[in-house]
């Protein structure tokens, strides 16, 4: 296989040293964890903390916490939380390694060739994902390949020059091609790739007989990316017209893709939707990399005719401003007049629209008028979506006609309910006299009614909706805090509180820990005490971000993050130790042999052991006693 002879040599990739804690330690100090969250949820100051829409479970209210100071994150509904290694793991499901590498790219801090090909080859929590992953990144690179650097790549790198990209921008879109030669399969035959995972990878076709065969021939290929940059499908445009043949084909969903789940571009555009605070909502890749290559970097497109709530989500978490620039034909202004009406009703982005002059595409105008006319219908050309649907709403209408005024009139004023506004009313009423010489007392006492007849109706529908809830949930406190089962017990409280002053004050620690036979009854609790334990017969002090790299039981991270973010004095008393270690050492034990004693009184009396009931009974009379006496000592 001549052609790929050079990419072939590539292919491959070796094992590494472990990263040393030291180098850990540099990379997290030195990135703070709110500027890299960041990148993927809009934080917003509330209190001492920032809270954002959680990226782990949707929700309307942010649950989401970041704490500079202590460099932590934690969910108050979903309870995840960690530091900074932890948040990408599990947002990326990457191991460690590719965690303190991912960091420290984002950090501008190089890492030695060692550590980074560790990170490279170190064991992924999903292994069937990882291994589907270097699949799809070997092909883009593999198309890409044979489009740059070989004669069977020269007619589409022409239709693409043709078509105002150049070699920088298909570079930094990873654009490729697929030949008509069945190049892809044979290549990875050569590499003893598993045939089970090419059948489920989606870049292949099976037959009846079970062989397989490429998917993508003579397509100009466009990666689609994860929002983390990592490639999980591709968009082909057929290069040689057939009638046959679709004009865009597209991989299949796969564990890799979901296309509800996707944005195209969105791992490029999220740093300047971050910086812009809007993203661009576009209909076609080539408008998303036309507008790229004019400066307006912060656009991406939706993998289908229409959003769905999965995407609306996504931008949610970064901005709170959305603008769609849509083909401005008829079926651009339909598709714009859908998704203006679906994000209405499903999101809280300030909407806008952009639409481009004469009818074009955004491609087709950048080609046709250059940039500088472009960008400057980006800086002035905005409308409000009422101002597009007054607009809309005349299509297929003759307003010379007065059946159609009417008609028109009426589509507008009930446009016009949707506002909370009475100025904004107000300025589209005044538009409407100028153009139709009506009398605006008129127009505002129709559209009082037609306000009046929706309320009635919303009214017969269903009972007045709920306050809104607060926009920042209450931080925890230890007398009153929840979790996934209810409220907590005073035990678990207790254990709890004390914790936290074991890690983070030192006397309270050796106190503790003279206690013979201590230990927590939750074995949440128990386990980080032996990990910290074992932590500092080699640190000195408790560090917080350290700590949660230290502890290899991941799932132990949100219980640690968890104790950070409960409303506590920072000081703590002889007196409140002793009487937690109580609480946990006598009180409980005292609550398990009732509940046992219980058991068994009841066993006894259905069995009908008279002796044995009035044993029991005594028993467990005696418990009651010591447990008051218990209660007594701890009011007193």
């Amino acid at each position: 296989m001549v052609v790929l002879s050079d990419f072939s040599k590539k292919w491959g990739g070796k094992v590494a040293n472990r990263i040393p804690e030291d180098k850990v330690d540099q990379v997290r100090s030195a990135v703070n964890i709110a500027d890299f969250i960041g990148q993927y949820v809009q934080l917003k100051k509330a209190g001492k903390n920032l809270f954002g829409l959680c990226p782990f479970h949707e929700e309307r209210t942010p649950s989401f916490s970041v704490n500079e100071q202590k460099q932590i994150f934690h969910c108050f509904s979903c309870g995840r939380g960690g530091n900074v290694f932890s948040f990408i793991m599990d947002l990326e499901n990457l191991s460690f390694p590719e965690a303190v590498a991912k960091v420290a790219d984002f950090g501008h801090i190089e890492l030695p060739a060692s550590y980074t090909a560790q990170a490279q080859v170190s064991a992924p929590k999903d292994q069937q994902q990882a291994d589907l992953l270097k699949l799809y990144a070997d092909s883009a690179k593999m198309y890409q390949h044979i489009l740059v650097n070989t004669e069977l790549g020269e007619p589409a790198l022409d239709y693409l020059h043709q078509r105002g990209l150049d070699d920088q921008t298909i570079a930094t879109f990873g654009i490729g091609y697929a030949p008509k030669n069945q190049l892809l399969l044979d290549f990875f035959k050569e590499h003893d790739i598993d045939y089970q995972l090419l059948r489920q990878s989606g870049l292949f076709i099976e037959n009846q007989e079970g062989k397989l065969r490429d998917r993508f021939v003579d397509r100009v290929l466009f990666p689609i990316k994860d929002a983390s940059g990592r490639v999980i499908a591709f968009s082909g445009r057929i290069l040689t017209k057939s009638p046959n043949e679709p004009k865009y084909l597209n991989s299949p969903e796969t564990k890799l893709f979901n296309k509800r789940d996707v944005l195209f571009n969105f791992d490029l555009a999220r740093g300047a939707i971050r910086q812009r605070k809007a993203v661009v909502l576009f209909e076609g890749f080539m408008d998303v990399i036309a507008a790229y290559r004019a400066g307006i970097q912060n656009g991406v497109a939706s993998m289908g005719t229409s959003l769905t709530n999965e995407q609306i989500y996504m931008l949610e978490r970064v901005t709170d401003q959305l603008t769609i620039c849509y083909d401005s034909d008829v079926p651009g202004q339909k598709a714009t007049d859908r998704a203006l009406k679906l994000l209405g009703d499903n999101s809280r982005l300030n909407l806008s629209v952009i639409q481009m002059p004469d009818g074009m595409d955004p491609d087709e105008y950048l080609r046709n008028a250059g940039q500088e006319k472009f960008v400057r219908v980006f800086a002035d050309g905005k409308q409000t979506p009422t101002a597009f649907e007054m607009t809309y709403l005349r299509h297929d209408l003759n307003l010379q006609n007065t059946q159609d005024q009417l008609t028109y009139l009426g589509a507008v004023l009930q446009q016009l309910t949707k506002l909370s506004s009475s100025v904004e009313q107000d300025l589209y009423l005044n538009q409407l006299v100028q153009e139709f010489g009506l009398d605006k007392d008129d127009l505002k006492q129709q559209l009082r009614s037609l306000i009046g007849q929706q309320s009635v109706q919303q009214s017969s529908r269903q009972s007045p909706p709920p306050a809104p809830a607060p926009m920042t949930p209450p931080p925890i406190a230890v007398t009153g805090e929840t979790s996934n089962s209810g409220p907590l017990s005073r035990v678990e409280k207790a254990e709890r509180l004390l914790l936290y002053r074991l890690l983070h004050d030192h006397d309270v620690w050796l106190r503790v820990m003279a206690v013979a036979g201590f230990h927590f009854v939750h074995d949440p609790y128990q386990q980080i005490l032996v990990y910290a334990e074992a932590y500092f017969k080699t640190h000195n002090q408790f560090d917080l971000a350290n700590f949660t790299d230290f502890m290899a039981d991941t799932s132990l991270q949100p219980v640690l993050t968890s104790l950070e973010f409960m409303d506590i004095a920072s000081e703590s008393s002889k007196e409140e130790v002793a009487d937690l270690v109580n609480v946990i050492m006598n009180q409980q034990p005292l609550v398990e042999q009732i509940n046992g004693k219980k058991a068994e009184l009841t066993a006894a009396k259905q069995i009908g052991n008279h002796d044995l009931v009035q044993q029991l009974t005594l028993a467990l009379i005696e418990l009651y006693r010591k447990q008051q006496q218990v209660q007594q000592a701890d009011n007193f």
